[in-house]
């Protein structure tokens, strides 16, 4: 039997980003459990005999497994399928013994199961991308031309719009959108050193369900027609197992054993990776301007302190925040496993992958969860927005005024009146219009330094942006 709920080693507690998330649960020690015990079920279906896969099938069940005993035995061994091995052979009963887990090698049934994991939660991240993606497009739209300071290097620099910045964070969504959807997750069965020897030995054709596989592969197939000047090759019925295995868990067909060839892995936490760091930038942008002295933004459900009875926090723009923070290490310990040592598997870089990549999917799983409740329920305050443009009384839109000085006075006479005029108003507190009220017609500078005149194209950006649809709506 499963070991009791409050005996669970990792409720979340330290990691509230995740912590409830359809991603936590999909991601979870029973879900890693299941999808090993998935991935032997379907060797055997693949392998054949057609009652043997039946028997494993139903065998392969979690709740039959105690996950906590199957944590301890694995440290003899070093890693858990060695114990669920036993465990399942156990429960199959001695007819079907013989088939289970026949060829394989440990690292095949992890590196499955994680593609398996991988696939059920990659469809949760994305639906909540593509809502967050749609209510960004909502929000772009809406302000497409409302003003606010551009800043840069923290400083006030010129006007933009809050639609230009939606927008910007709704490109960065669809990105990683883009990427996730694009992973090739394959499955992995090559045997103890990649050449896939323990299947020849065990694999018979017409004793499992691969027939229609080695069919497939017909004349032309990759044992079929030589390149030229090559020899005629000889078909290897082994090679259909693979393309099978796969077929029967819905992954991708490997090319060849990626044991070492951590492509796969390398590629999924990079797509993990960049969907965090997406997000984070969203995240990271809030947070600043709902700061209480900017409070452009605020978020719809800020959060309590337990000492300041007045804050609201943006609690779901911190939690998004703190998983760009840790994806960036995570992911390189998996990026680190392609140069892992000689070997045709590896000593320790293959395991060390197995907590990053499922802290991955989980991070990037609950940061896309809070960033579709952040962005639905964002609050924007275009008042505010209109009022931090006339903080420096002018000087935000002083490479405009430049630009109209320019023509008539000359580029070093512009920038030496503007200069001047820039100085008064800053040391001053008066208009720039007024520091420069000698120099051209009242009307002429009201417009010139009026910040909601000189957004330039960002509204036609908002709009170009909007036009890019997302190429997986139904992510």
């Amino acid at each position: 039997m499963t070991s009791p709920d409050r005996d669970r080693p990792d409720h979340g507690l330290l990691s509230p980003v995740r912590a409830g998330t359809a991603a936590e649960a999909a991601t979870g020690d029973v879900a890693l459990l299941q999808a090993m015990l998935d991935a032997e079920a379907a060797l055997t279906r693949a392998q054949g005999p057609a009652w043997a896969g039946e028997a494993v099938t139903a065998a392969a069940q979690a709740d039959r497994f105690d996950v906590r005993d199957l944590a301890l035995r694995a440290r003899s061994g070093g890693n858990p399928v060695i114990p669920l091995v036993a465990g399942l052979t156990a429960a199959v009963g001695p007819e079907a013994a013989p088939y289970v887990h026949r060829g394989a090698t440990s690292q095949d049934i992890v590196d499955t199961a994680m593609m398996l994991v991988a696939t059920r939660t990659l469809p949760l991240i994305t639906a909540d991308l593509t809502r967050t993606a749609a209510a960004l497009a909502t929000l772009a739209a809406e302000h497409r031309d409302t003003p606010m300071p551009g800043r840069t290097l923290t400083q006030h620099a010129v006007p933009t719009t809050f639609g230009l910045k939606a927008a910007g964070w709704r490109s960065l969504t669809l990105d990683a959108t883009d990427r996730l959807t694009a992973l090739t997750l394959p499955a992995q069965l090559a045997g103890a050193a990649g050449t896939l020897a323990s299947f020849g030995q065990s694999f018979r054709w017409g004793e499992g369900g691969t027939s229609h596989a080695l069919q497939a592969m017909g004349e032309g197939g990759q044992n079929g027609t030589p390149a030229e000047g090559q020899a005629p090759r000889t078909p290897d019925p082994t090679l259909a197992l693979p393309e099978a295995y796969a077929a029967e868990l819905n992954l991708a067909a490997p090319s060849l054993p990626w044991h070492t060839l951590r492509t796969p892995t390398a590629d999924l936490a990079a797509a993990l990776a960049f969907t965090c760091a997406a997000l984070g930038k969203l995240a990271t942008d809030v947070l600043t301007l709902s700061r209480t002295e900017i409070a452009e933004l605020s978020e719809g459900t800020g959060g309590g302190s337990s000492a300041m009875p007045h804050k609201a926090n943006p609690v779901h723009a911190t939690l998004i925040a703190s998983a760009a923070h840790q994806a960036p290490a995570l992911a390189s310990v998996l990026v680190a496993s392609l140069a892992s040592a000689g070997d045709e598997r590896p000593a320790g870089a293959w395991h060390a992958e197995w907590q990053p990549l499922r802290e991955l999917l989980r991070l990037a799983g609950g940061a896309a969860a809070h960033a579709a409740e952040l962005v639905t329920g964002l609050r924007v305050h275009p008042e505010r927005m209109r009022e931090n443009l006339g903080l420096t009384h002018g000087l935000i839109v002083s490479e405009r005024v430049a630009a109209a000085l320019t023509p008539a006075l000359g580029r070093a006479r512009a920038k030496e009146l503007l200069t001047a005029a820039s100085r008064r108003t800053a040391t001053e507190g008066i208009p720039l219009a007024e520091a420069l009220a000698d120099v051209l017609p009242p009307d002429q500078l009201a417009e010139l330094t009026d910040p909601t005149r000189y957004t330039g194209s960002a509204a036609a950006l908002v709009d170009r942006a909007l036009d890019r649809k997302p190429e997986h709506p139904h992510a």
